[in-house]
């Protein structure tokens, strides 16, 4: 009985985003990666990989799959999505760091900028999963409102692996 009051008090207080996330693995007909997202930010698969919003819409990220003839359209693509949702990239502002991601070589390119909100952060990542395949991320958030994301992105970040 004591075991079973524990358990209940300490799943009371889990974070809820840690009892409720899927692993996706992408694409589904043949995975080359696999993250794990909170339910409430609702990942999909879209036709190039996923995508998920923050519950408050403050935080959006997205991973496409390219090769070597599709890695500039994906990009442009992550481009002209930015651009259509009303983000403007002060390019004066860009950074560029590597590290290593599970294994991963991982570039990133930092901005600041704006949309129609305010002032935000957007990113492009690319890692290689496997050869022949890369992977880059998209990611648009609101100063001020993704700093209350960080734990959920470090983790989502971190879960980003590729498919076995």
């Amino acid at each position: 009985m004591k075991k079973t009051i524990a358990a209940a008090v300490i799943a009371a207080f889990l974070p809820a985003a840690a009892s409720h996330a899927a692993t996706l693995n992408f694409p589904s007909d043949a995975p080359i990666a696999s993250i794990t997202i909170p339910d409430d930010w609702g990942p999909k698969e879209t036709e190039s990989g996923i995508d998920a919003t923050s519950g408050d819409s403050a935080i959006y990220i997205s991973i496409d799959i390219a090769d070597g003839e599709t890695t500039d359209k994906v990009v442009e693509d992550a481009v002209a999505f930015l651009e259509k949702n009303g983000v403007k990239i002060d390019a004066s502002t860009q950074k560029e760091s590597s590290e290593k991601l599970n294994g991963m070589d991982m570039t990133n390119l930092d901005w600041s900028g704006s949309d129609n909100d305010g002032d935000v952060s957007i990113g492009l990542s690319f890692l290689s999963p496997k050869e022949g395949k890369l992977l880059v991320i998209t990611y648009w958030g609101t100063k001020g409102m993704q700093e209350q994301h960080g734990p959920e992105l470090q983790a989502i970040i971190t879960s980003l692996k590729a498919a076995e």
